[in-house]
């Protein structure tokens, strides 16, 4: 649907869009000669620090007295804990729930206190009453990031005190948010799915007994079940995902938009506009896709030369979206491993071997070992396997539409934009505003008669 004009000015924007090409272009070369950080990264491809936290840390190189970056294997830390840590000491299928208890409070809980966290998660499931009917039913978006976006700020017409930014204020809108996406989503989903694909409607309430892991597949299932290895690999996303330091794009958009003193559902619908695109939070639909043309031009085959030629046509632009980017592999803080990629990657193995998927499994192991080798060879230096290449399989296993991939992920990662925001208020407070550098012109102003005809 074109946005409409009431005359046909495609012609005449699209004249006006050419010339302005003139006065609107910017070379690369002033980026270096301002010394100004492109991207907000460094000239080694680091990022620039702008802030500092206690919530999480992502490690990917250690500096050397030198100050330059040194490879090493990747950790990611939350509130000083090891992530392998989290995810290999879950209690059952809630790991997410004690990980959200970590980086909303500080610190791990005793078993009353995550109990009593559970409970207080569980009784905000549900939506507020009509929001089902009202709100999603009716009118199904074609994009659930956007279904997501536009359900966080109608929330905000539900909340008695909406504008309220107190610390424990914001703790209880948030923890709100962390409970009710789960099912946002998965009936976002059923709706689109009715009334576009004309699907029959399921609608399966929020279980209060259900960990937020087991509650998805609940009530994404026509039938409601699932798997006890089925819930403990989605919990184990969830914990993945829940967050990655404060500079990653959606965590550094809500901190921004949260600093100028907005509303909570204000800044996380930033951030859900940020994890929406494709450099970000749907990385791994483009790696689920790269893979699904790859098996279906070689099949699953244990060849590892005619895998190696997949990976040259990928690279060669000759093979998937021409890009000559393999999806999945290379990250911009990790050098040698991504601790999540290797999380998935073991329990990846393990459901694909209950679902009785190890051939499908096994080639994706194969497919990674052949880019990483074929790519280290290319640039001289090693590269790791990301968490987006395994975490479309698990998914895949899992019976999840690509549709949810994102959104999935929006699910795990708002405890982590929570945590941001309100460590930010207790610690900073201050408007966030970088500075930029003008490259423009100074011109004399020119009266319009006296103007050039264009």
């Amino acid at each position: 649907m074109k946005i409409q004009s009431s005359f046909n000015d495609d012609n005449v924007l699209a004249r006006f869009y050419g010339k302005s090409s003139n006065f609107t272009t910017i070379p690369n070369r002033l980026f270096t000669e301002y010394n100004v950080k492109k991207g907000l990264r460094n000239e080694d491809g680091t990022g620039v620090r702008v802030g500092l936290t206690r919530v999480s840390d992502v490690v990917g190189y250690k500096v050397g007295e030198d100050g330059k970056p040194t490879p090493c294997e990747g950790n990611l830390l939350f509130r000083g804990y090891s992530l392998k840590d989290l995810v290999a000491n879950r209690k059952g299928n809630a790991g997410y729930e004690e990980v959200c208890f970590l980086l909303l409070f500080g610190y791990l809980p005793n078993r009353k206190e995550f109990e009593d966290f559970k409970r207080s998660l569980s009784s905000r499931y549900d939506l507020p009453d009509n929001f089902l009917v009202n709100e999603i039913l009716r009118d199904p978006g074609k994009n659930l990031m956007n279904d997501l976006q536009t359900a966080t700020l109608l929330l905000y017409n539900y909340d008695d005190n909406p504008d309220s930014t107190d610390v424990y204020q914001t703790l209880l809108k948030g923890i709100n948010l962390i409970a009710k996406y789960p099912s946002i989503v998965c009936y976002s989903y059923q709706a689109k799915n009715h009334y576009y694909n004309r699907k029959s409607l399921t609608i399966h309430y929020p279980h209060p007994e259900y960990s937020v892991a087991e509650n998805i597949l609940y009530m994404l299932r026509p039938d409601g079940s699932f798997t006890t290895q089925e819930a403990n690999l989605l919990d184990a996303l969830l914990v993945i995902h829940a967050d990655h330091g404060g500079g990653n794009n959606s965590t550094f958009t809500d901190v921004v938009i949260g600093s100028t003193g907005t509303d909570i559902y204000s800044a996380i619908t930033g951030s859900l506009g940020a994890l929406k695109g494709p450099k970000h939070g749907g990385a791994n639909i483009s790696a689920s896709r790269m893979m699904k043309e790859v098996i279906d031009d070689i099949g699953y085959t244990d060849d590892k030369d005619r895998v190696r030629e997949e990976v040259e046509k990928i690279l060669n632009g000759e093979l998937y979206d021409g890009s000559g980017l393999i999806y999945g592999f290379g990250h911009a803080v990790y050098t040698l491993s991504d601790p999540r990629a290797e999380l998935l990657r073991g329990l990846c193995q393990r459901l694909a071997e209950e679902k009785e998927q190890m051939e499908k499994f096994n080639f994706y192991r194969l497919f990674e070992d052949v880019v990483r080798e074929t790519v280290s060879e290319k640039r001289g230096k090693p590269i790791p396997t990301n968490v987006d290449f395994y975490s479309g399989f698990a998914y895949s296993m899992l019976g999840i539409p690509e549709d949810l991939y994102t959104p999935l992920f929006a699910i795990a990662r708002v405890s982590g934009w929570v945590a941001h925001n309100i460590e930010n208020k207790l610690y900073d407070g201050r408007i966030m505003r970088p500075a930029t550098k003008y490259v423009g012109q100074s011109l004399d102003y020119v009266p319009m008669k006296d103007r050039m005809p264009g």
